[in-house]
């Protein structure tokens, strides 16, 4: 099944990025900004899933803990889904119409994903990308799961962090045919920031 997100004619640009916790997404959009800003481009920085759902007693549960036992990951697939509706339509959607660069950290594809990797695959979950918002422009940052654990642990509030490794595995994976299947832009994190900045900056052509 695919994706069938709905395609607009907002004046405005949404750029995402997606891929693994640790893969460098929020350095490129830091870096994205500042040459946004030297251009006279002021964009607007946001996330998903939001702080609302982020806090949550069943996503820290799963992001947190090993033992998932108490809740059915459907549930939080539905509730995930929820929010990046709720999000899109409420929060980034009133930009794009006012003509504004919006840079998402994730997106409804890290959903799709983590889905997936559980080895979930329901159809409801492709039917919900019917009242998402397509990207102008999806970058997907591929990196190596253990170079990307590392620098999580590195992190002085995730060093005591559970990760479920196996599970890293199948989500980078996940991401990688998600972008094959969406058209998105693979950027590996291999090569130095500055080469995977240079080819973000390549792909976006509204400047």
């Amino acid at each position: 099944m695919k994706l069938n997100f709905t395609s607009y004619t907002y004046p405005g640009t949404l750029i995402i990025f997606c891929g693994l916790d640790g893969s460098g997404k929020t350095t490129l959009i830091d870096m994205l900004d500042e040459h946004l800003k030297s251009n006279g481009i002021t964009a607007v920085l946001t996330k998903q899933p939001t702080d609302a759902f982020r806090k949550s007693e069943i996503f820290r549960t799963y992001m947190d803990k090993e033992d998932h036992n108490a809740y059915d990951y459907r549930a939080l697939s539905l509730s995930a889904a929820a929010d990046r509706i709720q999000h899109t339509n409420k929060f980034i959607v009133p930009f794009l119409e006012k003509g504004e660069v919006v840079i998402s950290d994730r997106y409804f594809y890290s959903c799709l994903a983590n889905h997936r990797a559980r080895g979930y695959n329901d159809p409801w979950i492709y039917q919900v990308s019917e009242y998402i918002q397509k990207p102008d422009y999806a970058f997907f940052i591929d990196i190596d799961v253990q170079t990307a654990i590392s620098r999580i642990k590195e992190r002085a509030s995730e060093k005591n962090r559970f990760i479920d490794i196996d599970l890293q595995y199948k989500l980078r994976e996940q991401y990688l045919q998600i972008a094959e299947e969406c058209n998105g832009i693979i950027i590996s994190s291999s090569e130095s920031i500055d080469e995977c900045f240079e080819k973000v900056i390549k792909n976006i052509d509204f400047m």
